[in-house]
């Protein structure tokens, strides 16, 4: 993470650091699933493949590490487009572990081998299984049969050259002595890393912390080179914070997805991690390409992404409220990026690739509408501001441009023609 500034020690007293939680031990590395697990969302589109395309590009821009680019079991095209994509990694020597996910079934299996030597590169199979009493209690499954299931998949996919993850699908509701059974027959079968989903978002913090713990102790004692992966749900909207607390617990590679798409709720948010992981100094990714990744979702998704919504929200760095904008023009006036970045907002816009704006609406003052001209080469003409001000306190919504500028022509013609100006005749 970049130096902070100095004057940052002085001018923010940051309580985060008064117990602050451990660094991990390894580096965190980041699973883009937006292309698998978040297109099993109901409600969105699914891109074309050239689509797909230019989102890997922005991955690999964002540092992703790795990215399960679809289910080849699912169909011709979806392994028709793992295979496009994953030779794409190939050819343009990208920085990103390609992945396919697969039920424990050689059928599924079979499609991610043909795809890989297809495209001249390994791709991960993420091999998973529901392990969890009430799983198994609907699907008819026994503990043996989870473990046949297991250990002639992952065995499968070794002897043909994959590396596998191995994934329990609603781990956070699984009994431990399941998990390590299971876990131990993926391991000894040649699988790399495991995975522990929170399939349908049911932990909270607490339990997140409880069962990395456990599986970095399993880990440990079958294979302490093999990786832990956290994949979470947001369900209850604990997903941000589970897998930061996953993180500190031992998981050493966390899953989310853009705009936090996927079933139900959704995902862990892509660009909420990645910002928090840079905040949390845990990571120094270049994140100034992330509204576009996230635009682009938006896009060829089919997902609104909401005028609030953190970091990428058409206000995430906009403000019309008169104390708040007059402190960020003062900061403004000192010449101190830093400080007009960190005065009124926790997230630096400057992280992010935008910047600070203001705007003119019922609650704002007359910093607004003097930094408003300014910034649209307008002359701070005292009346200008009086009447402008004047008319955003009698509105209901804020001024766009053609207001302020329509507002401008029409006192500019009364005071060459020597006219007075009555409120009333510039109504928004």
């Amino acid at each position: 993470m970049a130096d902070t500034p100095l004057e940052s020690q002085e001018l923010i007293y940051d309580w985060n650091l008064v117990s602050p939680a451990p660094a991990p031990k390894r580096r965190v590395m980041v699973t883009d699933e937006s292309l698998r697990d978040g297109l099993q969302s109901p409600s969105i589109l699914h891109p074309e493949i050239e689509d797909k395309v230019y989102l890997l590009y922005l991955m690999r821009d964002l540092g992703v590490d790795a990215a399960d680019l679809g289910l080849c079991g699912a169909g011709e095209r979806f392994k028709y487009h793992v295979t496009v994509l994953a030779r794409e990694i190939a050819k343009q020597g990208m920085n990103i572990q390609p992945q396919s996910a697969a039920r424990t079934m050689i059928s599924d299996i079979a499609p991610i081998v043909d795809a890989s030597e297809e495209a001249g590169i390994p791709i991960e199979a993420a091999v998973f299984l529901g392990t969890s009493p009430i799983r198994q209690y609907a699907e008819g499954w026994t503990l043996d049969f989870l473990l046949r299931q297991t250990e002639e998949s992952v065995s499968f996919a070794v002897e043909h050259g994959l590396p596998v993850m191995f994934v329990t699908e609603d781990t956070t509701r699984a009994r431990p002595e399941a998990l390590k059974q299971v876990y131990a027959a993926a391991i000894r079968a040649g699988a790399q890393r495991i995975c522990a989903a929170d399939t349908v978002g049911h932990a909270t913090p607490e339990g997140v912390r409880a069962l990395i713990t456990y599986l970095r102790q399993v880990v440990d004692e079958i294979n302490p080179k093999v990786g832990i992966d956290w994949h979470g749900h947001r369900d209850r909207g604990l997903d941000i914070v589970n897998t930061l607390v996953a993180i500190e617990a031992g998981a050493d590679r966390v899953h989310a997805c853009g705009m936090g798409i996927g079933e139900r709720s959704g995902n862990t948010p892509m660009e909420l991690l990645l910002v928090n992981l840079n905040l949390m100094g845990w990571a120094d990714r270049d994140l100034t390409r992330l509204p576009e990744y996230c635009q682009l979702i938006s896009e060829k998704c089919g997902v609104s992404i909401p005028f609030n919504y953190p970091v990428v929200g058409a206000d995430s760095f906009r403000t019309a409220t008169g104390v708040h904008a007059a402190a960020i023009v003062k900061a403004l006036e000192k010449g101190d990026d830093w400080l007009t970045d960190c005065v009124y907002c926790g997230v630096p816009a400057c992280m992010v690739g935008r910047e600070q704006s203001i705007e003119i609406g019922p609650m704002s003052g007359e910093h607004n509408v003097r930094y408003y001209l300014r910034e649209h080469d307008i002359q701070e003409h005292p009346v200008f501001v009086e009447k402008i001000l004047t008319a955003a306190k009698r509105s209901n919504r804020l001024l766009g441009e053609e207001d302020v500028l329509r507002m401008v022509r029409i006192m500019r013609e009364r005071i060459i023609a020597g006219q007075g100006i009555e409120d009333s005749d510039l109504i928004p």
